[in-house]
Formats: C-alpha cells, sequence, structure tokens
C-alpha cells in the first residue's frame, strides 16, 4: 500500500478486492479498454486526480487508468459514498487513495486536498468539488493541467458558471452530456440504483403509494418510470414547462411541490437545485412521509427546515433520520439528504456504470492527444468516443446492427440527389 493513502481501514482489503473483482468481471466496456490502454500505455509520465464516489465499479476506473500508465490519487466525492473495504484495497493495488466513509465536512476538504496535492496533469470530478478547489485554493497546480472530465449535472453547472465568468483554466469534458451517459446512466442507472436505496433502506413496498418525484430531467425519469413499474402512484413536480408537458404525455400527474406535498407518501429530489422541499411543504405532509434526495447535493431537502419544525430527531433504522414535529407528525430522511443511491446502497448498476466509465476514460485518452489545442471552456464529448462505447457493448452483448453502404452515406449527407 502506498505510505502516503489515507484510509481507515486497511484489514479490509480482501472484501475489497471482492468487490472489485465482481464489478470487472461485469464491465466488458472496460475490460477492452483495459486491454487497450496496456498496450498503448496512454498515461505515461502523466498524474491524474480523481472525484469520484469511491466504491468498487469506480476502483477498477482508477486501475485501468493506472494500467495505462497514469499515476493515480483519488477521494471519494461524497462522504457516506465511500467503501472502506474498496478504498484499501484500491490503495493496495498502487493507486493513492485518501477518502474514508463517514468523513466530517472539515475531513473532506483535507483529503480532496490531498489528492489535489498530487500535482495532475487530469482530472476527474463528480460534482465539481475537485475542479473548484483547483480554481481556488490550489491555482499553483493549474498550470500542468492539460484538461479534464465532468460526470455530473450538478458540476457542469458549476464548470459552466466558471467558464461563463472567463474563469475556467482549462478545458473540460462533460461526460455528463454524451448519449452514453445520459440516456443509460441518468434514466436507467439513477431509475433502479434510487429505488435500490430506498426499498433497501426501509423495507417498505412502493406498490400503492403515492411518489412524488421532483425534476423530470433524464434522472426524474427514470426514477418516475420504476416507481411507476414497481405499482406505485406518481406525481411529478417541474419548473420546466416543456418537461412537464412530456411527464403528463408519459401519463403521470403534473402538479407544484405544495400540492403534492399533501398527498405524498415518498418523496425524491432530483433536481441539482436548492430547497426544493422546505419548511412549507413539511408543514403540509402526512405523518409518516419518507423523504429522499437523489440529486448531488444534500440541499434539496432542506434539512435546516427540518430541524427547525422538530421537537426532537433520532435514528430508526440504519440511514433513516426520524424528525419528531411540534403537531407529533413524523417525517422520515433518508441518508442524511445525501444521495440516496449511494449513502444507502451500492450506486448504479455495474453494467450502466461500464458506459460511463468507459466514456472518462476515452474522453481523458482524447485530452491527452488534443487538450492542449482545446479552449479552456466545456467540451462535448467526440461522438466517435460516444459511439465507440456503444458498439463496444454491443459487442459485449453480441448485438450486430446494420451497417450504411457508401451509396447510403453520400445520400444522407446530401452529395447527390
Amino acid at each position: 500500500m502506498k505510505e502516503f493513502s489515507q484510509i481507515r481501514s486497511p484489514e479490509l482489503a480482501a472484501e475489497g478486492k471482492l468487490k472489485i473483482e465482481w464489478a470487472k468481471e461485469h464491465m466488458p466496456i472496460m475490460g477492452e479498454i483495459d486491454q487497450e490502454f496496456a498496450d498503448t500505455k496512454p498515461f505515461t509520465g502523466l498524474k491524474l486526480a480523481i472525484c469520484l464516489h469511491l466504491e468498487a465499479k469506480t476502483a477498477y476506473l482508477a486501475q485501468v487508468l493506472r494500467q495505462g500508465g497514469a499515476e493515480v490519487a483519488i477521494s471519494g466525492s461524497n462522504p457516506l459514498s465511500t467503501q472502506d473495504d474498496v478504498a484499501a484495497a484500491l490503495a493496495e493495488s498502487g493507486v493513492i487513495v485518501n477518502a474514508w466513509h463517514g468523513c466530517t465536512a472539515e475531513e473532506y476538504h483535507s483529503l480532496l486536498r490531498a489528492t489535489a496535492a498530487i500535482g495532475p496533469n487530469l482530472v476527474i470530478d463528480d460534482g465539481g468539488d475537485l475542479v473548484h478547489l483547483l480554481h481556488s485554493e490550489m491555482r499553483e497546480y493549474l498550470p500542468k493541467i492539460i484538461g479534464g472530465c465532468e460526470e455530473t449535472t450538478t458540476g457542469l453547472h458549476r464548470i459552466r458558471g466558471l467558464a461563463a465568468r472567463g474563469q475556467l483554466e482549462f478545458p473540460m469534458i462533460a461526460v455528463n452530456d454524451a448519449y452514453c451517459k445520459y440516456l443509460f446512466d441518468n434514466r436507467y442507472g439513477t431509475g433502479q440504483s434510487t429505488w435500490d436505496g430506498i426499498m433497501r433502506t426501509t423495507n417498505l413496498v412502493a406498490a400503492g403509494k403515492t411518489v412524488v418525484v421532483a425534476g423530470y430531467g433524464w434522472c426524474g425519469r427514470g426514477v418516475a418510470q420504476r416507481a411507476q413499474g414497481l405499482g406505485a402512484h406518481v406525481v411529478v413536480t417541474e419548473v420546466n414547462p416543456i418537461r412537464a408537458l412530456e411527464a403528463v404525455m408519459d401519463g403521470f400527474r403534473v402538479m407544484p411541490m405544495e400540492e403534492a406535498a399533501g398527498i405524498g407518501e415518498i418523496f425524491v429530489t432530483l433536481t441539482g437545485c436548492k430547497d426544493v422541499i422546505t419548511k412549507e411543504h413539511f408543514s403540509r405532509m402526512r405523518d409518516g412521509a419518507i423523504l429522499a434526495n437523489a440529486g448531488h447535493f444534500d440541499v434539496e431537502i432542506s434539512k435546516p427546515d427540518l430541524e427547525s419544525l422538530s421537537v426532537s430527531c433520532r435514528v430508526v433504522r440504519a440511514n433513516i433520520e426520524e424528525y419528531r414535529l411540534h403537531d407529533g407528525r413524523k417525517l422520515y430522511l433518508l441518508g442524511e439528504g445525501r444521495l440516496v443511491n449511494l449513502a444507502c446502497a451500492d450506486g448504479h448498476p455495474v453494467e450502466i456504470m461500464d458506459m460511463s466509465f468507459g466514456i472518462q476514460a476515452l474522453s481523458l485518452e482524447y485530452l491527452v492527444h488534443s487538450g492542449k489545442e482545446l479552449p479552456k471552456e466545456v467540451i462535448e464529448v467526440p461522438d466517435d468516443v460516444d459511439e465507440k462505447v456503444a458498439r463496444l457493448k454491443l459487442n459485449a452483448e453480441g448485438i450486430d446492427i446494420d451497417t450504411l453502404s457508401p451509396e447510403q452515406v453520400a445520400y444522407l449527407s446530401g452529395e447527390v440527389g
């Protein structure tokens, strides 16, 4: 194990290794990339700083990038999503790991600083914390950075803000916006893993309950669809009229949160914004309502408002806090209001993250070859990267598709009438 890794439970490495091996067995896209990088070594001599949810699938990504020649340092992007056994196994494999489960806000910041201190040439971020740190407290490392990749909608909001102010100091590839990311990861990954977290934690049935889904982006679509499939009555709240209309046409009831608050039994927030559920909504909720967040930061469900309305708070089951209100009603918050699919479960299915991390790995390779010529802006994932990941997935599933003839290509390009 690297002596400068900062982990909590090195004795758990054997358990973590088994988790990583399981993930590896079900990540054929990353397996192909791993073999390719072993031959080409695209990251030789380069240092890579990563801030991602540190569990088995992420660990395999870090190992593949190290296989490609990079020196890799990694921190968790959420205090509750790091798995200590996986962190121990990853550190033992030669990656510099600065993370442990349940770290305080101060520890989180310190661990992230330790990862940034590798002096990276490339970065991968989830939520924008690493990029923000490098643009504020640790600017001395900026000149060496070729570029990076951002995994999430929330992170891209923050990074696009930097770019709009002319403050972004290196190109960032919007991995979240790739077709193979948002169509599959955001929709199917979030849809399944969010309900995995809710059901595993509460041990309650979804069928017959009224579920309120706040936000009908790709993540919200996935959560609403899975709730419907589980037999729930689904209500969607939105601020975007087009998305609201889409939800209606997908068969869901749409109404303001103020109205939905009085009928919901399970609430899931997926907006990327703050104060989606606040004091006025808590005051209308029925006794026993369950609150879960699947947005990146723990600001969508206002915990300060919930605390101000409560006379007591206790943990009644692992990852469930019971807030008892002045009038005797009880509201239940899952995973401290953090990402429920990672705080209360194992995150997205392995096969889904195989595609997302395939895009991450190939986007980093693209940055090595082209990053110095790219503007200091948010860059879209190249189409050939997106399509390569899709083709690798189809090949892994044994699925063939048609190809265009030269005449068809000419016709579609407008070269012939």
